[in-house]
């Protein structure tokens, strides 16, 4: 039989979306209030992998991914994601935006292993966790590298989003040596 141990603490990050630049920047004081500091932020890049977000989001879409100071036990992750719907909707009634969803904000975590992501869509690589909240494992760190599934979306798989993932990873073990 194994044994039961904690685990060891995680990196929240968030992955933001949208059209407008002030939503970038409302996201990271809304989430920062709430989740604490940010530690680390990505360029805002150009999100052209994929069309499946303009009917509800517009074209010309940007990503950002934050990353924050406080390590999290990874069994909270599912509460982050109903708090980001959350903000979602706050950001779309205090704004007058003519899209349905003018931002969507995707919490998730790093570990030594891997960046998991956080959804309220079943599918089946996905894993039930609690109150409507499925987790996937988007890309594992093997070989000195981030490595993807068949199932991993198409911008995941770039090399500047994974430069990003491998500082916070970085950032994760300096700190996880050092508390």
């Amino acid at each position: 039989m194994g044994e039961i141990t904690q685990h060891k603490p995680v990196l929240l990050i968030a992955a933001i979306t949208s059209r407008y630049l002030s939503a970038f920047d409302w996201t990271a004081a809304t989430a920062g209030h709430s989740w604490g500091s940010i530690v680390k932020s990505s360029p805002i890049f150009d999100f052209t992998e994929t069309e499946y977000y303009v009917a509800s989001m517009g074209d010309a879409l940007k990503k950002q991914f934050i990353a924050f100071e406080r390590l999290i036990d990874p069994a909270a992750i599912a509460g982050t994601k109903h708090q980001s719907n959350s903000w979602e909707r706050d950001f779309k009634s205090e704004n007058s935006y003519p899209q349905d969803r003018p931002i969507n904000i995707d919490p998730g975590y790093i570990s030594e292993a891997k960046l998991v992501l956080v959804t309220t869509k079943d599918r089946d690589h996905r894993i039930y966790l609690t109150d409507g909240i499925f987790a996937e494992v988007t890309l594992h760190f093997r070989g000195r590298a981030w490595t993807h599934s068949r199932w991993t979306y198409p911008d995941y798989q770039r090399a500047d989003f994974q430069g990003f993932f491998t500082e916070c990873r970085q950032y994760l073990r300096e700190r996880i040596r050092h508390d």
